[in-house]
């Protein structure tokens, strides 16, 4: 029986505990560690910043976000939201969808709640024909401060990495007196009324969150670098060149030349990778900023295969990422599917990452799938011989992610249906 602690209890975490508990005769339930007292991790809305204890907190959730991809792409496979919810959901119905999935599979007893994991430490001991096994030590500590260090066979990274802010270097940042934060921080619109806001980032929460500031009554500055956007902004928010620097004075000069004032400097950057209970070293494995390599199937260490980071990847449908990889490192861990040596995996993974510059994808970006997640699952179902994500799927992601280009204040206004796994529908 083969034992597998589960790092986060978000919804990566959740599915990994799922699919761990459905293979009983193979695997030992598992031990889910979660900081907070609840599950949900990102979509656990908490509208504090910090917790009691100083630590910040670890959802980036704000008040009024919908989601962004509909309920019929967002789903666990096997496990569909509520028929009469509307596609695009408050945040608080994925939570209330969480908490029924993880009831459904009976998974609450296996998590610990307020209990922060330390430390993570591999322990490999030498076998005969020049083979070796490894275990892992986790070493955790509960709210109550008691320390504990247990023996697992296998470890799943899934405390995410939408919680540490990623915020550039900005010359002069010294000489800027207004409010500064990222979109971690940020929970509601209602006090930026009539602030100039310069939000910096034009991806999906720098559009969301300048939408939702113009509405409340700020005059915002949408700061990004690119060509312009193909699309009308509403009233109330003007495009902008990149900040380039804070001037002595405080005002903001952008790229393009031209300077102004403001209010409010609003990071809207994205995040870095941050797992500090890891050795990146000892795991062979480079781990800083947006940087987090080289993972053998976006999941594994070459060196440590019995490690797997699951849903690091970014642009991609989540949940449905999640449950393909879940199952893949499964089925690697029971021995259905056979891994290369640990040299080959590694040069696989190198060779596709200097593909990737090649091509002048920047570092900051190599994670990224987009289009090539739905081959990339595809290939995770094969290997491990699990079902493919219905066609429909990314056929419905694919169009709802040209209505966002098109119409990115109104696309949430329709509803979707899946048919059957090659067709969905729009319901008027």
């Amino acid at each position: 029986m083969l034992r597998v602690a589960v790092v986060g209890g978000g919804a990566a975490g959740l599915c990994a505990a799922r699919h761990i508990l459905s293979k009983g005769k193979r695997f030992a339930p598992p031990v889910v560690f979660e900081l907070t007292d609840k599950i949900g991790g990102t979509w656990c809305y908490d509208e504090r910043i910090t917790y009691d204890d100083g630590r910040p907190v670890h959802s980036s959730m704000y008040r009024d976000l919908r989601t962004n991809l509909p309920k019929e792409v967002m789903m666990f496979p096997d496990f569909p939201f509520e028929s009469k919810l509307s596609s695009f959901l408050p945040h608080h119905e994925v939570q209330n969808y969480l908490e029924k999935y993880c009831q459904s599979h009976g998974i609450q007893p296996h998590i610990r709640f307020s209990t922060a994991v330390e430390k993570v430490t591999p322990v490999v001991l030498a076998l005969e024909e020049n083979d070796e096994q490894t275990t892992w030590e986790v070493t955790s500590c509960d709210s109550s401060g008691l320390q504990k260090t247990e023996t697992f066979d296998s470890i799943f990274v899934c405390s995410g990495h939408y919680s540490v802010p990623n915020i550039p270097t900005i010359p002069g940042m010294e000489n800027f007196k207004g409010q500064v934060l990222h979109s971690h921080s940020y929970r509601s619109a209602e006090s930026f009324s009539g602030k100039t806001v310069i939000v910096l980032g034009a991806k999906a929460s720098g559009l969301d969150i300048s939408m939702e500031l113009a509405n409340a009554g700020a005059q915002v500055r949408l700061s990004f670098s690119g060509p312009p956007l193909a699309f009308p902004l509403p009233d109330g928010i003007q495009e902008a060149g990149l900040v380039e620097a804070v001037e002595g004075d405080g005002s903001i000069r952008f790229q393009d030349g031209s300077s102004g004032s403001a209010d409010v400097l609003l990071f809207c950057t994205g995040y870095v990778f941050s797992f500090p209970y890891l050795d990146a070293a000892q795991l062979k494995l480079q781990i800083q900023d947006q940087l987090l390599a080289p993972l053998y199937r976006h999941m594994m260490p070459p060196s440590f295969p019995s490690l797997f980071f699951i849903g690091m990847c970014k642009l991609i449908c989540p949940f449905p990422n999640f449950h393909c990889q879940v199952q893949f490192a499964l089925a690697v861990l029971d021995g259905s599917v056979l891994l290369p040596s640990a040299a080959l995996m590694e040069q696989e993974v190198l060779e596709e990452l200097q593909e990737k510059e090649q091509q002048g994808v920047q570092q900051r970006h190599l994670m990224v799938l987009q289009q090539q997640q739905w081959d990339y699952c595809s290939m995770l179902a094969d290997a491990a011989q699990f079902p493919r994500l219905p066609p429909a799927v990314r056929s419905l992601y694919e169009e709802v992610w040209r209505q966002r280009r098109e119409h990115p204040k109104h696309y949430r206004r329709a509803n979707y249906r899946l048919v059957t796994d090659d067709r969905w529908e729009l319901v008027r």
